[in-house]
């Protein structure tokens, strides 16, 4: 139901603001797609007239990008939460890498929005960035090594890639579990990366080697 609203008294410019991106968000959520999110359905279901919205924001994408910017401080939050419960570093990126794939099934909106479209959203460049700070730190410890930005981008990678598949494609046959996939599929990229990051690229490893190797080093290892 569309309410006409009074018009805004002056100094009242932000309180509409976010009375659109409550609105556009609504929309947004009920829809599951940014094609029912146009400026005059947002200026109808905000009660507002549709210039009053250009004056907040230029376009359409202006607007589709803050909305869905209003729950990324949401992940930055969960990440850091997260890490917060591990003062090793490695299990630490481990556990972001878990709270960022299921801040994307949690709000698969907007993350298909800020993650899955072209060209690079703010949020997507702050990402890396909060990824990098992470995977660094694992260098630094000794955990992985190499240069902390590729590493970064491949174990993203890795957890993008497995979001957005279940993000576009819902009816498949995936696991009943899926926090046991999405934590087998986190662990799978960084253990991953902590041994490729120590094998010479040119190494002739032959599949007997390479099984009796690896088992080797599993029994080694402390069980998780």
């Amino acid at each position: 139901m569309t309410t006409r609203r009074v018009r805004a008294r002056p100094g009242e410019g932000p309180l509409l603001r976010e009375e659109i991106l409550a609105a556009a968000e609504a929309l947004l959520i009920e829809s599951g797609t940014e094609d029912a999110l146009t400026l005059r359905a947002v200026a109808r279901r905000a009660g507002v007239t549709t210039p009053s919205v250009y004056l907040h924001f230029a376009d359409k994408e202006a607007l589709l990008e803050a909305v869905c910017l209003r729950v990324w401080d949401q992940l930055d939050s969960d990440m850091n939460a997260a890490a917060a419960r591990a003062r090793d570093p490695f299990r630490a990126l481990g556990m972001a890498g878990i709270a960022y794939a299921r801040f994307a099934l949690s709000h698969p909106v907007q993350y298909r929005v800020l993650m899955m479209r072209s060209p690079a959203t703010t949020a997507a460049l702050a990402c890396h960035r909060r990824m990098v700070e992470s995977v660094t730190a694992c260098v630094e410890a000794g955990a992985l090594r190499g240069d902390p930005e590729k590493l970064a981008l491949s174990l993203w990678a890795a957890v993008h890639g497995c979001v957005s598949l279940l993000i576009a494609q819902p009816g498949f046959p995936w696991p009943d579990d899926l926090d046991a996939f999405i934590e087998e599929t986190v662990a799978m990229a960084g253990f991953g990366a902590a041994l490729s990051s120590r094998i010479p690229r040119r190494t002739p490893w032959t599949t007997p080697v390479l099984t009796e190797r690896l088992d080797a080093l599993a029994a080694g290892l402390p069980t998780r």
